[in-house]
C-alpha cells in the first residue's frame, strides 16, 4: 500500500522549521467479540488496554533509519537467528523488521539495547478498556476510541509553529484520514477548553505507513510494548532499561489518580508493578 499523507487544514502559516515523530500502537481496540458479547479478559489475544506511543528522534532520522536498517540485516544474515521461524518468516515474505510481539528474547535483547544508545525521547497514552465509557463516550465506535487517545497526544503539539509531520503507523480502519483529522480536531478542542484564546500555530501533517517498509516506527513499537508489559503484565524490566527514553505516560482514564495528575509518569513518577490492570466489570 502506498504512504498516504494529509495536512491540517491551516497549511499558510509560515514555518520555521519542520519537525517529524513517529507513532505507533500495543494492544488493539477490540472491546466486543461476535454477538457483542464481552471480549476483554476473557477472549485470548484481546489486550486489556490500547497504547499510542509518540518517538522524537534527536539525531538525524536518515542516520538511525540506516542503523536499524544495518541491525536487521545482521539478524537476517545471522546462522543462529535467521534459523528462528519468526524471522524466516519474515525473510521469506521480503525482508526483516523488528516487532516486538513477534521477536524472539535474543533480537529484544539486541534491539532494546540499541534503542537504550539511542538519542530519543517517548510519550505514551494509555487507554483503559472500560465497556461502559466506550459506549457513553465512544458510541461503541473502535475509531472514535483511537480518536480520543491520539487526540490527547496531540494537544499539546499545537502551538510549536513548525510543520509537524506525524508518521502514523497502518491500524486498518482506524487510520482512516477521518478519523486522525477527527483526533486533531479533538486535541484542538481541548487546547481551547484550556486556553481559549491560544491559537493553533501548528500545521499538522499524517503520513500513514507501515511499521515493515519505516524502519523508525519500529522504535516506537518496541518503546510502547515496554509499557504495555508494566500495565497488562506488571512487567518493568524492559519499561526500566529505557526508562530514561520514557518522557511521559498518561494512564488516560485511571479516574482515581486525576486529581493532582497522579495518572502522569514522569522520570519523577515512574511506573511500577503496580501499575498493572485487572479486567473491567461490565
Amino acid at each position: 500500500m502506498p504512504d498516504r499523507e494529509s495536512k491540517s487544514g491551516n497549511a499558510t502559516l509560515a514555518r520555521s522549521q519542520e519537525s517529524h515523530r513517529y507513532l505507533d500502537e500495543a494492544g488493539d481496540t477490540t472491546f466486543f467479540g461476535r454477538g457483542h458479547t464481552p471480549a476483554i479478559g476473557i477472549e485470548k489475544g484481546v489486550s486489556l488496554c490500547f497504547i499510542l506511543g509518540m518517538v522524537k528522534f534527536r539525531s538525524p532520522l536518515d542516520t538511525v533509519r540506516t542503523e536499524i536498517e544495518a541491525l536487521a540485516a545482521d539478524i537476517t544474515n545471522d546462522s543462529y537467528l535467521s534459523r528462528i521461524p519468526s524471522i524466516a518468516k519474515k525473510v521469506a515474505a521480503g525482508r526483516f523488521y523488528f516487532h516486538a510481539t513477534d521477536d524472539p528474547p535474543e533480537v529484544r535483547m539486541q534491539f532494546y539495547k540499541f534503542i537504550a544508545g539511542l538519542d530519543m525521547s517517548y510519550e505514551g497514552i494509555v487507554g483503559r478498556k472500560i465497556p461502559r465509557m466506550f459506549m457513553r463516550n465512544h458510541a461503541g465506535s473502535e475509531a472514535n476510541f483511537y480518536a480520543d487517545v491520539l487526540s490527547h497526544l496531540l494537544k499539546n503539539k499545537l502551538q510549536t509553529g513548525d510543520r509537524l509531520v506525524l508518521t502514523v503507523s497502518e491500524r486498518g480502519n482506524t487510520t482512516r484520514d477521518e478519523v486522525l483529522h477527527k483526533a486533531l480536531a479533538l486535541a484542538t478542542e481541548r487546547l481551547h477548553k484550556k486556553r481559549p484564546a491560544a491559537d493553533v500555530k501548528t500545521e499538522v501533517v499524517f503520513n500513514v505507513q507501515s511499521h515493515r517498509t519505516e524502519p523508525l516506527l519500529n522504535v516506537a513499537d518496541y518503546a510502547c510494548w515496554a509499557v504495555q508489559r508494566v500495565f497488562e503484565r506488571g512487567e518493568t524490566r524492559y519499561y526500566d532499561f529505557v526508562e530514561q527514553k520514557v518522557a511521559l505516560v498518561v494512564d488516560l482514564y485511571d479516574r482515581a489518580k486525576w486529581l493532582g495528575n497522579r495518572n502522569y509518569y514522569t522520570h519523577r513518577n515512574r511506573l511500577s508493578p503496580g501499575n498493572k490492570i485487572g479486567p473491567p466489570s461490565y
